[in-house]
């Protein structure tokens, strides 16, 4: 039973030998834990982001990411990558908003309202992210379909065998294969920290129901 558990206990309590909790006791400890909450949430996709920039930097000089570098793709790459970081940017710019909103909320109903914005910033996040890997996986298999001088290579060997379609069908379903274990770890990710976050929000945003109504 956590603290808000024990103080709506003892604000139900009648018996003259316990103190009787306010509404407003009870709200303010709700707004406590949503900011707190919040907070997280926003240290947490700092924290995520520096680490996919940590992984970025370690990558740069494998040998694939050198080989990529020499593709003709900058008018892809460049604003997919600015793209990227100003749809990142912006999110993290909402969820410190949403901190500084709730941290300063004094009304109930006002309260509830910016959970379930930050709930719905959460989600697009989350979102986002998915679509923007698989967006960047496809644009790389074409890129490399199109420059890569062994793709290139075995897709000249496949054609003259008569095999060309099975190559390509065995291509994009490995490339499908590795999308879908990486959405998964990504998802798994996301569910462990951001849907824990989220469903403590959500118990808040019960317990903000049964003070109003």
């Amino acid at each position: 039973m956590d603290e808000l558990d024990l103080l709506k206990r003892d604000w139900k309590k009648t018996e003259d030998d316990f103190p009787k909790l306010s509404y407003n006791d009870i709200y303010k400890m709700i707004l406590k834990k949503s900011s707190s909450i919040v907070k997280w949430i926003f240290i947490i996709s700092l924290l995520e982001f520096g680490l996919w920039l940590i992984i970025s930097f370690a990558l740069k000089d494998n040998k694939s990411m050198e080989r990529f570098k020499t593709y003709d793709a900058d008018l892809i790459l460049i604003p997919l990558t600015v793209i990227g970081y100003v749809v990142l940017a912006y999110f993290f710019y909402l969820f410190y908003k949403n901190y500084r909103t709730i941290s300063v909320t004094d009304n109930a109903k006002v309260l509830m309202e910016n959970i379930l914005k930050t709930r719905r910033s959460v989600k697009h996040y989350v979102a986002f992210n998915l679509i923007y890997l698989a967006v960047s996986v496809v644009l790389v298999m074409f890129i490399q379909f199109d420059q890569d001088e062994q793709f290139i290579a075995q897709i000249q060997q496949a054609s003259a065998d008569g095999e060309l379609v099975k190559y390509y069908v065995i291509v994009i379903l490995t490339t499908m294969a590795f999308l879908a274990i990486a959405i998964g770890v990504l998802l798994l990710f996301y569910w462990l920290v951001y849907g824990i976050l989220l469903g403590r929000l959500n118990k808040n945003y019960r317990e903000l129901k049964k003070l109003e109504f």
